[in-house]
């Protein structure tokens, strides 16, 4: 094994670790946190694949911009900060049975479907040009999909916390036991 294969598989223990980390600590904060360490490890991997442009893409929009709007619905819809019970649903053996079962069968496909092949690492394969090509011609409508759900979904859950708000009475209402007061 290379020193690029050995730091990019240490990234991976790392990725792996705090992805698993990130679902099972039961402190709203603190999996955010480790969500900010596993986007970076992921960035590090994308870094010794030689694709720079994507690295900081992901460092930019999902270090920063997707984990700020994580804790900002966190502050905004008063989820408890601290360790709390309420998140634990009771299913923790069944879906740790299914995430166990879904890795075992994408680890699978992947180990089958590549066997011995080998991707020489090139200077440059992960440029702006190729990237950006890749991107406005394919991936522009999902991407812009998902954003406006994340909006939506960041929107909608501030509604729902939100115990102040209270729908505004009917302008037609209002006049009318004005007039009746009268």
């Amino acid at each position: 094994m290379s020193g690029q294969e050995v730091v990019f598989a240490l990234l991976g223990v790392v990725a792996v670790g705090s992805g698993i980390l990130v679902v099972t600590t039961r402190n709203l904060v603190h999996a955010a946190l480790w969500l900010v360490v596993s986007f970076g490890a992921l960035a590090g991997g994308y870094l010794v694949l030689t694709a720079e442009f994507v690295a900081w893409v992901q460092v930019l929009i999902y270090v920063g911009a997707i984990v700020v709007l994580l804790l900002f619905g966190i502050m905004l819809t008063r989820a408890p900060i601290g360790e709390s019970a309420d998140l634990d649903s009771g299913n923790r053996w069944a879906a740790a049975t299914v995430a166990a079962a879904t890795a075992a069968v994408l680890v699978t496909v992947v180990l089958m479907g590549f066997r011995d092949e080998r991707m020489p690492l090139r200077e440059g394969s992960g440029s702006a040009e190729e990237l950006g090509a890749a991107v406005f011609r394919t991936w522009v409508l999902p991407f812009e999909v998902l954003s406006v759900l994340l909006l939506s979904s960041l929107v909608g859950a501030i509604v729902l916390s939100r115990s102040d708000i209270r729908p505004r009475p009917e302008a037609g209402a209002g006049a009318a036991e004005e007039e009746g007061d009268g």
